[in-house]
C-alpha cells in the first residue's frame, strides 16, 4: 500500500474514531434505531447532492448488491453499535470494533480474496484474547448488561468486516461515489421500521441532533466516499488499516472529551487487539511511511 493511501487512512481513522463518542451522545437521546436512521438519511442527502453536482447517475441496476452491502457495511453495524452505545463506554466500543479486521480476514479468505496464513490465525487468537481482557478487566464493573453490549458491538464489527471483500468487488463494477450513495440509500430503507418504533420516545435535543449531523455528513457520507476511493487501489485487508487506527483515536477522544476512565488492563487488551490486526492484515505502517 502506497504511503499516500496510508496517510489518507490515518485521517479517515481520526473521523471514524470520533464516531464512537458521537454515537454515545446521540443514541441514548434519539434511540438506538432512530439515530442511525437519521445518520444514514443525512449521509444520503449529502451524497445525493454531490451526485447531482457531479452529474453521476444512480446505479439502479445493481440495487440487489447495494442492498446487501448497505446492510453489511452500514445499516447493520450502525444499528448494533447504537444499541451497544446505550451501555458500553465509547472507548470500549472503539476497541471492540477493531475485531472487524478479524472477521474481514475470514471473509476475504472464504471469498478467495486473500489467503488466511498462520500469522493471521495467530492474530485472530490474540484479537479475541484482547477483546476478552478489555471487557473483563476494564475500569467498569463487569455485568450481564455490559457483556451483552460487548457481544452486540462485536456482532456489529463482524458485519462490517464481512462487508469488506464485497465492497472491494463492487468497485470493479461501480464508481466509489455511486456505491457510497447507493448503499446509504439502501440503509435508509432498511432502518426505517426501527426509526418509526423509536420516534415516540425520541428527545430531539441540540446535542443529539448536532452529533447525528456530524455522524451523517462527515463520518458516514464524506468519510465513506473517501474510504471507497482508497479501496479501489489497495487490497481488502490493507483498507481495514483504518479499523485498528481508529481504535487509538476512539479511546483518545473518549478520554479527552467524555472523561472516560482508562486502566492498564484496558491498554494491554487494546494493545493485543492492535497487534492481532497487524498480524491479520499483514500491514506494517512504519515500513509504509519509510517508502
Amino acid at each position: 500500500m502506497q504511503s499516500k493511501y496510508f496517510l489518507q487512512l490515518v485521517c479517515l481513522s481520526a473521523l471514524w474514531g470520533a464516531s464512537f463518542i458521537l454515537t454515545r451522545i446521540a443514541a441514548p437521546q434519539l434511540g438506538p434505531n432512530l439515530s442511525p436512521w437519521l445518520r444514514m438519511t443525512m449521509g444520503t442527502a449529502v451524497l445525493a447532492l454531490i451526485m447531482r453536482l457531479l452529474k453521476h447517475r444512480w446505479p439502479l441496476e445493481h440495487w440487489r448488491e447495494l442492498m446487501l452491502i448497505g446492510f453489511l457495511a452500514v445499516a447493520g453495524p450502525h444499528a448494533l453499535y447504537s444499541q451497544a452505545a446505550l451501555n458500553l463506554p465509547g472507548g470500549y466500543g472503539a476497541l471492540l470494533s477493531v475485531t472487524a479486521v478479524l472477521f474481514g480476514a475470514f471473509a476475504s479468505a472464504f471469498l478467495k480474496e486473500e489467503a488466511l496464513t498462520r500469522g493471521k490465525l495467530a492474530g485472530c487468537f490474540l484479537g479475541l484474547l484482547g477483546a476478552a481482557l478489555v471487557v473483563r478487566l476494564g475500569p467498569v464493573h463487569p455485568s450481564t448488561t455490559l457483556m451483552l453490549s460487548a457481544l452486540v458491538c462485536v456482532a456489529a464489527a463482524a458485519l462490517s468486516g464481512i462487508a469488506t471483500p464485497f465492497l472491494k468487488r463492487a468497485t470493479s463494477r461501480m464508481e466509489p461515489l455511486a456505491i457510497t450513495a447507493g448503499m446509504h440509500a439502501a440503509a435508509v430503507v432498511l432502518l426505517l421500521p426501527g426509526a418509526i418504533y423509536d420516534l415516540p420516545n425520541a428527545h430531539f435535543t441540540p446535542s443529539a441532533l448536532g452529533a447525528v449531523a456530524v455522524l451523517g455528513i462527515a463520518t458516514s457520507g464524506l468519510a465513506y466516499w473517501m474510504f471507497m476511493r482508497i479501496m479501489q487501489h489497495v487490497p481488502p485487508m490493507a483498507s481495514m488499516t483504518a479499523n485498528f487506527l481508529s481504535t487509538g483515536f476512539g479511546v483518545l477522544w473518549s478520554v479527552l472529551l467524555l472523561g472516560e476512565a482508562t486502566s492498564l488492563a484496558m491498554a494491554v487488551g487494546g494493545g493485543l487487539i492492535v497487534l492481532a490486526c497487524l498480524l491479520v492484515s499483514n500491514v506494517n505502517p512504519l515500513a509504509m511511511l519509510r517508502r
